[in-house]
């Protein structure tokens, strides 16, 4: 029902109001002699326990909170025991209602009626022991604390459902922020340490995709009950909307917290995780804390997925020495070759960025075009690619005595910058590099999902006579039935649909309509990822205009591709040209 660190506050406040009642009892105007310091002796005992409570409760297991509360009921009892008149037993007796609401507020339903059943069992024995208290007059003591518990209780549920997650029954995105803000302040007063942490489900869409919600559903469930079994008590574990999760641990080192978490996502094997850790520094805001945590996420799923980064550890270094790597101009651009069908001849080339770290040696790019995508370095390696791509190809030519094309990939993030066309246009204009033979290579998501700006510089570059690639074409959103409205010259077909394109005759008859519509369209057709002679016999069957994959060449540097195109130079002309 509550956090430990609130049933800590609401218990200890209430041994402090029934410690003072105490003392007002005995030490009060008129107090009678009988029973004066065991009264007054058990009251300094709860003040000293809510002192306890306050100070050190937060850091108690759930289950420990049984033990003061059921020990409440027996001082009450105690001190209805000894009382010297009906007024003061009464009064004390009523100190149940305390019980009963840290009962109903603490613990489950069975439970909570566990202890109010046991304190007014126990006190109603003491008030008949009194001798002065008519059963009635217990019993109707009795009643007015059950409905006290029952409506606290019912109370609690209604408010708590706002900061619940139906499905869970984790906190929410609101109760999240509530324990944050509650978090911060306390570490502020005591300089406690407090570690936050997002938690993200790796390839949830899929699940959903593939084996409905109620499966992701499942596995929701399946991630909730794991984590608040292991967790320590005073975690604040949340659910923030779709497959993330956010996680706050009080009293917890940076590293600390890492260890944790990798040690319970390993708990669930099957289930995949990428979890991102921040430490939070002394004056910072609940927004920088989950600003770094989320930065530690993009770096682990940078790294590969299904691991834990530590903000500040080995992701965010491969991000400061990739930014010295392009500022130093260390990051490579390699090339591979666009062939056209039939003939097999080199029309075009895809430019590649390729880095090799001083200690670590080559990085996959993979993984650090992620980490520029997450860290924003993608605009500075966009341009770096661009800019020496177009000045190495300047003046090389296909065997035929074309000029050989170039493709460049292009992120969302660099497109939705208002200044790349013509950030574009200064290269093209410094390199003297022709403007028909470069084509931008973007993924359908960039068209589909990115904003209104990405779309326009599209457009602008194409009008300026660029020609843009619809790259890894089959594994996003868009549909047969939009073809014709993508701003695009190029098609190229994922390497996932080559793959399979001689197995399955249901994949190759999609495959062969597929290209038959783009031509209709007058779009040419690139297939990626070939490489067997059997592959390149059924896609050239199917009516590709152009492939790409090892069987033509991996990605070589700029003289093994000159060297290549010479090999070639004695080629019959080819009647295409990777134009788009």
């Amino acid at each position: 029902m509550a956090t430990p660190r609130m049933m800590a506050r609401i218990l200890g406040t209430f041994y402090v109001a029934a410690g003072v009642a105490g003392l007002f009892g005995v030490l009060g105007p008129g107090a009678g002699a009988q029973g004066r310091w065991e009264i007054l002796g058990m009251s300094v005992v709860v003040l000293v326990c809510a002192a306890v409570s306050l100070r050190w409760g937060a850091r108690w297991p759930r289950h420990a909170f049984h033990v003061p509360v059921g020990s409440a009921s027996v001082l009450v009892a105690v001190v209805v025991w000894v009382s010297p008149d009906p007024a003061t037993a009464m009064t004390a007796a009523a100190l149940l209602a305390f019980v009963a609401v840290d009962a109903c507020f603490f613990f489950s339903l069975p439970l909570a009626w566990l202890h109010m059943a046991f304190g007014i069992g126990v006190v109603t024995a003491a008030l008949l022991a009194q001798g002065h208290v008519p059963l009635s007059i217990a019993l109707a003591l009795d009643s007015i604390v059950v409905a006290m518990g029952t409506v606290v209780r019912g109370l609690v549920l209604r408010a708590s459902s706002a900061s619940r997650d139906p499905l869970t029954g984790l906190a929410n995105r609101r109760g999240f922020d509530d324990a944050l803000q509650e978090l911060l302040a306390t570490a502020g007063r005591t300089g406690d340490r407090l570690s936050a942490a997002l938690l993200d489900l790796d390839h949830f869409k899929q699940i959903n995709d593939t084996s409905g919600h109620e499966a992701g559903d499942l596995v929701l469930c399946r991630i909730a009950d794991v984590w608040r079994r292991e967790l320590p008590a005073d975690a604040v574990l949340s659910r923030h909307g779709g497959d993330e999760f956010a996680l706050l641990l009080p009293g917890t080192s940076g590293q600390a917290a890492l260890d944790l978490v990798r040690r319970v996502a390993a708990r669930h094997p099957e289930i995949g995780l990428s979890c991102g850790v921040a430490e939070h520094h002394r004056d910072q805001s609940a927004a920088d804390l989950m600003r770094r945590a989320d930065r530690a996420l993009y770096d682990a799923k940078a790294a590969g997925r299904g691991r834990a980064e530590l903000e500040g550890g080995p992701g965010s270094e491969l991000a400061r020495d990739l930014a010295a790597a392009l500022a130093a101009g260390d990051v490579l651009v390699q090339y591979q070759p666009i062939v056209s069908l039939p003939d097999g001849a080199t029309v075009g080339v895809e430019a590649l960025a390729r880095w090799t770290h001083p200690e670590h040696g080559p990085v996959p790019p993979t993984d650090f075009v992620a980490v520029a995508e997450q860290t924003g370095l993608v605009i500075t390696l966009g341009n770096h690619v661009l800019r020496t791509a177009c000045s190495q190809l300047a003046g090389v030519r296909t065997p035929a005595g074309d000029h050989v094309t170039l493709g460049v990939n292009v992120s969302g993030r660099e497109l939705s910058d208002p200044d790349y066309p013509q950030r574009v246009y200064a290269v093209l204009a410094e390199t003297s590099f022709p403007a028909a033979h470069l084509v931008l290579e973007v993924t359908e998501n960039v068209i589909e999902g990115e904003s209104p700006t990405a779309v326009a510089a599209l457009h602008e570059l194409r009008a300026a006579g660029l020609k843009v690639s619809i790259d890894d074409f089959g594994t996003g959103y868009s549909s047969l039935s939009r073809l014709d409205m993508l701003p695009a010259d190029v098609l190229k077909l994922d390497r996932s649909f080559i793959e399979t394109v001689s197995s399955s005759a249901r994949r190759a008859q999609m495959l062969q309509s597929l290209v038959a519509m783009c031509r209709a369209l007058g779009l040419d057709v690139v297939a990626e990822g070939v490489e067997t002679a059997e592959q390149e016999a059924t896609v050239r069957a199917m009516g590709c205009t152009f492939a790409q994959g090892w069987r033509y060449g991996r990605a070589v540097s700029l003289p093994e591709l000159l060297t290549g195109l010479r090999a070639g130079a004695h080629a019959v002309p080819q009647e295409a040209a990777y134009r788009g």
